[in-house]
């Protein structure tokens, strides 16, 4: 067992003790005893890194390993510090407690994403102590705020630091890497290579207010209401993005069975609880989630509001927005909350190619097949800004029955021991020979 392996675990469970919860309202515990956690173990095998503060207690940790080929490209490592919090009376442990139990070390952040911060530590503290130099120069990054839009974290760093990322034209971070058993002689690794886009919307009517016992023809919750009705009964089309329909494709192969794509179901019943992941890229989605109005019961309002959660396809955001427009209506406007772009990259290049040779050196059975994520990451939401390709690559061997999509965000989150030594094993290799 390499001194990696030996160690992934401990600094998983270090990692979890540390609560680093995001409110996401700046009244968390932030990030800096997390980063201070990863800095010392950095420094005890005489790496420098880089620490920035964006606001009191928003610790970011950067640190560069100089590869033995200056004319390569930089590869990115990033991952985040922050977890969402976690209500301990749902929990069978305590969530901060880095609980190891059956194989499985238990706490928040386990899968999301300690255990990929765990993984970057326990290689480079290895690559350090061998004296190995990776052929490219690598960028290691722990960043602060991604569960909550990434403000003190990447959006800091790639704004006001960009020099720390010069060179660097790729890189790889979380939600991606892990298994699916088809059968003992076949696992599918899901890469990540897409991301939808996000559109958060307020919707606004305006009315006239008045008296709840009176006649009113120009009621703005009424007109709202009425939006919110047709936004929420309306079936968006099966559109298949070129990454999720190479997986589809992937699947049905893998599985052999047929492949409809007007009518894929019957793939989709294949990847079982992954389907949570996967299940909600074959369509945009736009999802009514508030609803807000009035101040007495017999007051008619003069405005009334709405907010919807809108998930959009690579390549389809105009027809997305055409589609919203006309069932929110004239009466009823829209405002972002939040808009981002949706993310795609063809899943070729050298990058991808070492991945798949490095999942394939240790476990044999291996087959990459890209994905496409309906939520967002760090990847997506500021380092593509920076022209930077990114792709969801944490290398988990999984055990055929774990529900790893109910490990996200969910109660009881866990993540086994050999999946991690199995992680650092893929990575050393991917980390020295891209």
């Amino acid at each position: 067992m390499t001194p990696a392996e030996k160690e992934v675990a401990d600094l998983c469970v270090e990692l979890i003790r540390v609560d680093s919860s995001n409110y996401g309202d700046g009244t968390g515990p932030g990030e800096r005893a997390a980063a201070e956690v990863v800095m010392a173990r950095l420094d005890e095998v005489g790496i420098e890194s880089t620490y920035i503060e964006s606001e009191p207690g928003r610790g970011n940790v950067v640190t560069r390993v100089e590869g033995s080929d200056s004319s390569l490209p930089a590869l990115l490592v990033h991952g985040h510090l922050d977890v969402v919090p976690a209500n301990a009376a749902d929990w069978s442990v305590d969530p901060f407690a880095g609980e190891v139990r059956d194989g499985y070390i238990w706490g928040r952040g386990a899968v999301d994403m300690k255990d990929m911060d765990a993984m970057m530590l326990a290689v480079l503290r290895q690559m350090k102590r061998e004296g190995k130099k990776p052929k490219r120069d690598i960028v290691f990054a722990w960043v602060a705020d991604e569960e909550a839009g990434g403000v003190y974290g990447a959006k800091h760093l790639t704004a006001h630091h960009p020099e720390l990322f010069e060179g660097v034209t790729e890189s790889i971070s979380e939600v991606g890497g892990y298994s699916l058993e088809v059968d003992p002689s076949l696992r599918l690794y899901l890469i990540e290579t897409a991301q939808k886009g996000l559109a958060w919307m307020k919707l606004i009517a305006d009315g006239t207010a008045g008296h709840g016992s009176m006649l009113n023809s120009d009621n703005a919750v009424t007109e709202v209401a009425k939006a919110v009705a047709r936004i929420g009964a309306h079936e968006w089309p099966i559109t298949l993005t070129p990454t999720v329909r190479t997986f589809l494709t992937e699947v049905a192969d893998a599985f052999q069975i047929p492949f409809d794509p007007a009518n894929p179901q019957n793939v989709l019943d294949k990847i079982g609880p992954l389907v949570r992941f996967v299940g909600a890229t074959l369509s945009h989605t736009s999802n009514p989630t508030q609803l807000g109005a009035g101040y007495k019961s017999n007051v008619i309002p003069g405005q009334a509001t709405a907010v919807v959660d809108g998930r959009f396809l690579p390549g389809h955001e105009e027809d997305f927005f055409k589609t919203v427009d006309s069932l929110i209506g004239e009466k009823v406007r829209r405002e972002f909350v939040h808009h981002d772009i949706a993310l795609e990259t063809t899943f070729d290049g050298a990058l991808v190619e070492s991945m798949i040779a490095a999942l394939k050196a240790e476990d044999p059975t291996a087959r990459a097949v890209p994905y496409c994520m309906s939520g967002g990451t760090d990847n997506k939401t500021f380092f593509a800004d920076l022209n930077i390709r990114g792709f969801g690559f944490v290398p988990l061997r999984l055990p055929k029955d774990m529900d790893f999509a109910a490990m996200f965000h969910g109660v009881d989150e866990r993540v086994p021991v050999e999946a991690l030594q199995f992680g650092v094993r893929v990575l050393d290799r991917l980390l020295l020979n891209y």
